[in-house]
């Protein structure tokens, strides 16, 4: 396989020295050496001298290579840094799981400070974090339910270590991927090695991979592109030590408990079962936060068996009058606008009570943002005026919710 991945890299190149390789391929040069000695014998590269601008000898692919290279090609198009092993993969997950972290009242309230929230709601929230399993949060829209299990990826804020790519046999599977992983900042150069980590691996946030009405079973398993012949990680093995948050929850466009019945046996033996699409079956550990949210009732997307599986069943409601004075207000600080309690209150008495519209978070934002679009459309400045706001209430809701 590493002779394979040498190629590929020297066929997309042309000439590579033994430095600029190891840095392409993630890999030591005492190991290079052996790999390139091996080529060599092999009559499939050949050595060439420097260059005035590099003094190192530098390798390209002979007629022999090329045609090794293309038939690599052919069959998996990944040219990047060197695979790990799944065992190795496997030990790095377990000594960096998500789960190992304690969180306690004090870091919920760190973390949600500055989020107008019950500490009832807080106090739900981090036990269910601390238990392990699947937390079901559901409510209607608005009620703030995204937002705040997106927050709760900063109570596992630290750093893990994602694999570039993970080696099932002789099929590589892209693991690292820049739209998920959030790369820190390395080291600086000079460190000594054991100060350091292995380059095939790049150190990342714990990530967070949120899915909503897109989500189809396909994603949930390892895919290989046609086009670019690259076989791609599920979606669950790239939140692994991280956070996996599956939005609107009956949305999708196959049946909610296709999507259901792919978790259960994941979420009680902690592994995932997972097939290559050439059949070969493979075991990875389910090491993750499973967190599900949808604005349907979840005895309409589940059966009471799937739901007894998942430990934390939390509602998200509309708020009660002094939590939406205190959004209403973080919305005008933010705005740079003076917060009058007597214009809210007049927005609840005089537009939401009549509707019968309840009060939830998601209200001021929406209606202060339009109402200030209004203002400025007629050169009003930023001045928060209740019939700029009555003029956004007729805007936002659709008449038959009034």
């Amino acid at each position: 396989m590493l002779c394979e991945l040498v190629e590929k890299h020297l066929y997309s190149a042309g000439t590579l020295t033994l430095p600029a390789m190891s840095r392409r391929t993630a890999l030591a040069g005492g190991i290079l050496g052996e790999v390139l000695a091996f080529l060599r014998r092999e009559g499939r590269i050949e050595v060439r001298g420097p260059t005035p601008e590099e003094a190192s000898l530098r390798y390209a692919l002979t007629d022999r290579g090329r045609m090794s290279a293309q038939d690599g090609l052919a069959r998996s198009g990944y040219v990047g840094p060197a695979p790990v092993t799944l065992e190795a993969y496997s030990e790095v997950v377990r000594r960096q799981s998500v789960h190992d972290r304690l969180i306690t009242r004090e870091l919920m309230a760190a973390a949600f400070k500055d989020v107008v929230l019950d500490d009832q709601m807080l106090d739900r929230l981090g036990p269910a974090l601390n238990s392990g399993k699947a937390i079901f949060v559901y409510g209607e829209a608005g009620t703030g339910k995204t937002y705040v299990t997106q927050r709760l990826c900063r109570l596992v804020g630290d750093t893990v270590l994602v694999p570039h790519a993970l080696a099932v046999g002789e099929t590589i599977i892209q693991i690292f991927d820049t739209t998920v992983h959030v790369p820190v900042q390395a080291p600086s150069p000079g460190v000594r090695l054991e100060d350091g980590h292995d380059p095939r691996f790049v150190l990342c946030r714990r990530p967070l991979v949120i899915t909503g009405g897109e989500l189809t079973p396909e994603m949930l398993e390892v895919q290989l592109d046609p086009a670019t012949r690259l076989y791609r990680a599920p979606l669950q093995l790239k939140a692994t030590n991280g956070m996996l948050i599956i939005d609107d929850l009956g949305r999708q466009r196959v049946p909610p408990r296709a999507i259901l019945n792919r978790w259960i046996v994941p979420m009680e033996e902690g592994r995932d079962y997972l097939s290559l699409p050439t059949g070969q079956s493979f075991i990875v550990q389910f090491d993750l936060i499973l967190v599900f949210s949808t604005n349907l009732r979840p005895t309409d997307l589940a059966d009471d068996a799937f739901l007894r599986r998942i430990g934390y069943k939390i509602q998200f409601g509309p708020l009660p009058t002094h939590r939406y004075h205190e959004i209403w207000q973080q919305v005008c600080e933010q705005h740079g606008v003076p917060y009058d309690p007597q214009t809210c209150q007049t927005v609840i008495d005089r537009l939401h009570r009549p509707s019968s519209i309840p009060l939830l978070p998601c209200h001021p934002r929406d209606l202060i943002d339009m109402a200030l679009d209004h203002a400025a459309y007629l050169g009003d400045g930023d001045h928060l005026r209740f019939d700029a706001l009555e003029w956004a209430w007729h805007n936002y809701f659709v008449a038959g919710d009034q």
